[in-house]
């Protein structure tokens, strides 16, 4: 667990005594009220993408008054693991007494949503919280829990018609998916009800671990005209440079629904600009600590997606990108 102190500057909780109490002396003569927000990230601490999404919150926060140490503390969790897994993070951040709880993934919303019906809770994840159980509607979330969903269905039909585009030669796409994910169900679905459109026939195969990935590429990498397809999910991004170098080993044009994938050599991603979510979450974060009730506030979703192009990993699967596409993309990498 960590608590952000800097823009840089990360202190890891030995123990809540050794770093509150300075924080709290802070407060103490800034004369204003500490709040604590605790953080379920569903990222390994380490991983750059994570914590990205971290700050992007934390300055966020800035920009409304807030100021780690003066007035705030946010107490961050890291991890990939199972519901038991994510019930127990849960119960350390519970133990802090914090004002809020933000829940990183969609797989983490229900432990939280259980562990707690009195502290406010913000979620980023999910594609249909009103089907999952998340919040009774999308306007009028009820409870004490709201947020923004990150996975929207069409995006299957998008990967896949970029994916056609970029290398028109592909035949067939290996979609995998996390199927304890329901958003990426719902996002498999899109893509084979398009299959037919864009000439491609999709291979949906589910994956939990290195090994399932690993197995994988050895069953499909001597396809001829094979894609692949890689959906968002903590899960699966924890292993996306094994994916990524993978696909490059076996030269398979890969879309990703994830910047980070195409930033760390994937060939191309399209998909929601999460940071964009995080700086939102902010907003409603200022909103409950200054008196409003979550389930007042309107889950949103996604309405800002990004594409980004590895021009790079192109030239490597001597893949020709329309000039188009490089045009419209949001970053393209050289």
């Amino acid at each position: 667990m960590t608590a952000f102190i800097g823009r840089r500057e990360f202190i890891t909780l030995l123990g809540g005594a050794v770093v509150a109490w300075p924080l709290r002396a802070r407060a103490q003569q800034s004369g204003e009220r500490l709040r604590r927000i605790g953080c379920l990230m569903l990222y390994n601490e380490s991983d750059p993408a994570g914590q990205s999404r971290a700050m992007a919150f934390q300055e966020g926060l800035e920009k409304l008054g807030w100021s780690i140490g003066r007035n705030l503390v946010i107490d961050l969790h890291w991890g990939i693991g199972d519901a038991g897994w994510i019930r127990s993070a849960t119960m350390e951040l519970l133990m802090r007494s914090p004002d809020l709880i933000l829940a990183n993934g969609g797989q983490a919303v229900p432990p939280v949503q259980q562990a707690s019906r009195s502290v406010p809770i913000i979620f980023i994840g999910g594609s249909d919280p009103v089907a999952e159980g998340y919040v009774q509607s999308l306007g009028h979330p009820g409870s004490n829990s709201t947020g923004f969903t990150t996975l929207e269905p069409s995006v299957g039909a998008k990967l896949l018609g970029l994916l056609k585009e970029i290398a028109p030669h592909v035949v067939r796409a290996v979609l995998i998916f996390n199927p304890d994910n329901a958003g990426s169900l719902r996002l498999s679905g899109a893509a084979q009800a398009a299959a037919q459109q864009f000439d491609i026939e999709v291979i949906v195969v589910p994956v939990q671990t290195a090994q399932d990935i690993e197995a994988l590429f050895t069953k499909h990498a001597g396809q001829p005209a094979i894609g692949l397809i890689v959906p968002p999910d903590p899960l699966i991004n924890s292993h996306r440079r094994l994916i990524v170098g993978l696909a490059e080993r076996h030269r398979i044009p890969a879309m990703y629904a994830l910047r980070a994938a195409t930033a760390e050599g994937g060939l191309a991603s399209y998909g929601v600009d999460v940071l964009d979510l995080f700086r939102k979450a902010a907003v409603y974060a200022d909103r409950i600590l200054r008196g409003e009730k979550p389930g007042d506030l309107p889950v949103q979703q996604p309405t800002k997606f990004e594409l980004v192009i590895n021009l790079n990993t192109a030239k490597k699967l001597n893949i020709e990108v329309p000039l188009h596409l490089q045009q419209l993309a949001d970053e393209v990498i050289e």
